[in-house]
């Protein structure tokens, strides 16, 4: 039952990184879009995009956080007592993100807009970053039970670069998303303005891959050898398919099978890194048994987990559908038309 519960705690940490992550990615192209007349196209595309369901997906998140409270409280004592000053940073960021993101729409005077999407836009680049950095950290044995607090948790080789392939990853996801919407959206200039981002963010991705395998051989060597080997190399191949998919798909401007591809690519890699970390919760020093809660507190938390997706997983399907098809917040041809900035060049 301890195994079932940590490959739910997996799977959810994979969709969180898919749909939140496409929101942080979102956020970042909106950091980089350039001054208020430049970025008001890709701007006004994004808050479109993610205005029905930015929300919904700190769900997941949530949902991360109860199961490993309620399921393996050894593991969530040891995580947030070694990493509370990055978890702490993320916790803040999701909250300026979600306050800059919320206030920036209705807010018509110039300067606060800006404020506000400043404080979207940042938090969106440091809250990927520093929940990247503690995967990296615990990916890397910094964490065990009784660790203190200190930077090296997670100001280390692999934290650092793990913490810069969750921004990079979720740049990805976000731009490759931002096309499919374009398209929805009618607006065509804006899938020639995200496509190229798309593909500059899958190359970050590899290039830092290929960087972090000599750092992740000598720092973190449980887990090289569960990536490099058995069920873990398969699905990082698998992955690696889905990428070369997405950026053969992003070539041919056939955008269709875009999300599907991106974010099976993302979810595989996570995937690969919880069968890489097994046995344990913490390599190597906590074993998923031994990092499990009272047996009768895993039968009700597995129950309470099935209850959850019967109920909440079609909701979340037919939310996420809806919000594909235009259903929740469909715009008129004078809506694209209008959000064109005179003599933007994009």
């Amino acid at each position: 039952m301890a195994e079932l519960i940590a490959w739910v705690l997996v799977v959810v940490i994979a969709a969180y990184a898919c749909a939140g992550g496409t929101d942080y990615g979102a956020g970042f192209w909106d950091l980089l879009a350039g001054g208020a007349e430049r970025g008001k196209r890709p701007r006004w595309l994004i808050d479109h995009a993610m205005a029905p369901v930015w929300e919904v997906n700190n769900v997941w998140l949530i949902f991360v956080l109860v199961v490993m409270w309620t399921g393996f409280p050894t593991m969530f004592q040891a995580v947030f007592e070694a990493m509370w000053l990055p978890l702490a940073l993320a916790a803040v960021g999701l909250v300026l993100r979600g306050a800059g993101f919320a206030l920036r729409k209705p807010t018509h005077r110039l300067a606060q807009r800006r404020i506000y999407g400043a404080a979207f836009a940042v938090s969106s680049l440091l809250t990927p970053f520093f929940f990247g950095a503690v995967l990296g950290g615990i990916a890397a044995g910094r964490v065990q039970v009784g660790t203190t607090a200190s930077v090296d948790a997670w100001a280390n080789p692999t934290s650092v670069l793990t913490g810069l392939l969750t921004v990079t990853a979720t740049a990805f996801l976000g731009a490759v998303y931002l096309c499919s919407d374009a398209r929805r959206f009618g607006a065509d200039d804006l899938v020639d303005y995200f496509r190229p981002r798309a593909l500059a963010a899958f190359a970050a991705v590899v290039v830092l891959a290929l960087v972090a395998l000599p750092v992740t051989h000598d720092d973190a060597r449980h887990v090289w050898d569960g990536l490099t080997g058995g069920m873990g190399l398969l699905l990082v191949v698998l992955a690696a398919v889905c990428g070369v998919a997405t950026v053969y798909f992003l070539l041919r401007r056939s955008l269709r099978w875009t999300r599907y591809t991106s974010a099976a690519s993302v979810a595989l890699t996570v995937l690969a890194w919880g069968f890489a970390q097994r046995p344990y919760m913490l390599p190597t020093t906590l074993t998923v048994t031994d990092a499990a809660g009272d047996p009768e507190t895993l039968k009700w938390l597995t129950i309470v987990t099935v209850i959850a997706i019967v109920l909440i997983g079609p909701l979340l399907v037919l939310l996420f559908r809806l919000d594909t098809k235009g259903e929740l917040e469909p715009l008129t041809d004078a809506d694209t038309q209008a959000a064109r900035a005179p003599g933007d060049n994009l």
